[in-house]
């Protein structure tokens, strides 16, 4: 059978996902009573929860007696780890753009790391049905992008769809029938290229497949997905695994070999060149390895990643509550969590620090390090987590201290214009552009710091009350900018052990914005709210009224507390200071200091100072 590879590249929310649906759809990978559940392609609970693609994955369609594997990659760039990947392992790529938004920053980032590898895109502009739509424009800004990242010329004659990916139709010119997802399955045959390496798929040709994605099975074990590059695998035969350098990893078995086939993995019994698929029995082999027949002496070359931008460190948690809501609290298991993530996603890194009982994990982006945690507290894991930090590198040939920068896409109401450029100046952020986009909003772009953009999302929402969008992709490491400001405010720290009191809560509202409320389990050195003012403030969240002869307690009931913020894992990383950490547990986040005893705060100060 006929065999076209192709991926779904885009910017975060521009319908990928919701495009594959409909592409198993309308193959016929369903039957017509088959429940279905929307975005099927997103099966992990993050995903589901937070609206966006986490982890590639790979589907395959029949279409017209000829099989096309497609693979939907995340539109986040803090996971752009995974399209780097799975680029090198299909032979066109459809990318997706939307109406009204038009490109985004990881727009650029995937259609550059395409471009570079010689794919060939076809474009579709997605959400062609919106009422901001604006085909005409939206299509020039491709072209101008297009030529931007020094397009070849065979590139640059790229065929153009308009679709509503929703509601299951493209068309070659808008003045079409909107009846079916034909026109981009017509598109795919005749302009995606057959896999090259499928001239290779006999047994004359020594096995070879490159490694892209890693997964975990209670049955099977190690599963490891690529795309065979030549010759022929079947199951129970012998072969080798080569890491980057062409050294021996290990010996093994095939014991299953898995083919996508829908949403499900058939087992297969013969795989040949140019297909995607997945191979069971090897223990050791990971990401980016090279698996072979036992002759072959040389590895497939790896595409490098690009190197993570931010660094935290996630250790033991020590607070006084420790270990009573998590059973996983040991740094031995922590450890063994980090790095097991570490070899299946190539944009993390992991190293021990010199305690021991703590880990620098370094990724791509504030978001990709909260799932990861997010991911570990839902295990059952309790840790603790420092701000994160950006990591600075020195210039190769003038020696300059450098850190990273981003290009940050805001969208703004023009009312709102002013505040954002006022805060982002204060960031050391330099505006490189600003136009209007209609219907009374602002487009602007700036080269920022990553550093500066630390903890900025929460005030952002803030300042244009909700309505701003922000989006933000790694762009170059650039010269130092030197000291920022740091928090504007201070915080309330809990004096005492025990559980929060209405009565003393009551009266801290008028020294601060407060993070906890009644009965909430409270320690000493836990941050317990935001305080009004510069400094932090110790105070005491449990006192409770004086009963006397004189004061009846039935007054108590007039209290009425105004509701706390509640932050989400990522608000809280984003919030703390450098002297400050967040514990981690399953059912719980608490802000704390790291010293938890006030004179020990202190010397603290002293001795950083």
């Amino acid at each position: 059978m006929e065999l076209r590879n192709v991926a779904i590249i885009a910017h975060v929310d521009h319908g990928k996902t919701t495009l594959v649906d409909q592409l198993l759809k309308q193959s016929g990978t369903f039957r017509e009573n088959q429940q279905v559940q929307e975005r099927a392609m997103d099966s992990n609970d993050q995903e589901r929860e937070r609206g966006i693609t986490i982890l590639a994955k790979a589907t395959s369609v029949e279409w017209n007696g000829l099989r096309i594997n497609i693979v939907d990659t995340p539109g986040h760039a803090d996971f752009g780890g995974e399209v780097e990947r799975i680029l090198s392992m299909v032979d066109g790529v459809v990318l997706l753009v939307d109406a009204a938004e038009s490109v985004m920053p990881q727009t650029k980032f995937v259609l550059s790391k395409a471009l570079k590898l010689g794919l060939k895109p076809i474009v579709v502009i997605n959400k062609i049905d919106r009422q901001d739509a604006r085909h005409e424009e939206v299509l020039e800004e491709i072209f101008d992008l297009f030529l931007a990242l020094e397009a070849a010329d065979d590139q640059l004659d790229f065929p153009v769809l308009y679709a509503s990916g929703r509601n299951g139709w493209a068309v070659n010119d808008l003045k079409d029938e909107r009846t079916s997802l034909n026109p981009l399955f017509e598109q795919i045959v005749r302009y995606v290229p057959a896999p090259k390496v499928a001239a290779l798929g006999n047994e004359e040709h020594p096995f070879k497949m490159l490694v892209t994605t890693i997964q975990a099975d209670p049955y099977l074990g190690r599963i490891l997905t690529g795309r065979i590059e030549s010759g022929v695998v079947t199951t129970n035969r012998n072969i080798k695994a080569l890491n980057n350098d062409s050294g021996l990893v290990e010996k093994a078995r095939v014991t299953k070999i898995l083919a996508f086939r829908g949403l499900s993995r058939v087992g297969i019994e013969h795989a040949e060149a140019g297909d995607i698929v997945s191979i069971a029995g090897l223990s050791t082999a990971t990401v980016a390895d090279t698996l072979c027949d036992l002759t072959v002496e040389e590895a497939l070359h790896a595409i490098p990643v690009d190197p993570p931008t931010i660094s935290i460190t996630v250790g033991v948690n020590d607070s006084p509550l420790a270990g009573r809501e998590g059973d996983k609290v040991q740094s031995r298991v922590i450890r063994e969590r980090l790095f097991r993530e570490a070899e299946g996603n190539v944009a993390i890194k992991v190293k021990e620090s010199d305690s021991k009982d703590a880990f620098e994990v370094s990724g791509r982006g504030e978001l990709q390090l909260g799932v990861l945690i997010e991911g570990m507290r839902r295990e059952g894991f309790e840790v603790s987590i420092s701000r994160p930090r950006v990591l600075f590198r020195n210039d190769p040939e003038t020696g300059e201290r450098q850190e990273p920068m981003e290009e940050v896409y805001i969208d703004v109401d023009d009312a709102y214009t002013g505040i954002v450029i006022e805060k982002m100046s204060l960031r050391k952020a330099e505006m490189t552009d600003m136009r209007p986009t209609g219907a009374g909003k602002t487009r602007i772009t700036f080269y920022a710091p990553s550093r500066g953009l630390i903890g900025y999302h929460g005030q952002f929402l803030t300042d244009t009350r909700g309505t701003g969008i922000m989006n933000r992709v790694f762009k170059d490491y650039g010269p130092f900018k030197g000291a920022l400001e740091g928090r504007p405010r201070g915080v309330l720290i809990s004096l005492e052990d025990g559980e929060a009191v209405t009565y003393a809560l009551w009266y801290l509202e008028e020294r601060g914005s407060l993070f906890v409320t009644t009965g909430t389990k409270l320690y000493q050195g836990m941050i317990i709210g935001e305080s009004a003012r510069d400094n932090d403030m110790d105070v005491n969240p449990l006192k409770s009224k004086q009963l006397t002869n004189f004061r009846a307690s039935g007054k108590d009931e007039a209290v009425r507390l105004t509701p706390h913020r509640v932050m989400t894992l990522e608000q809280a990383i984003a919030y703390i200071d450098t002297d400050e950490l967040v514990e981690v547990t399953p059912k719980s986040i608490r802000l704390r200091k790291k010293q938890l005893v006030p004179h020990m705060r202190k010397r603290a100060e002293k001795v950083d100072a």
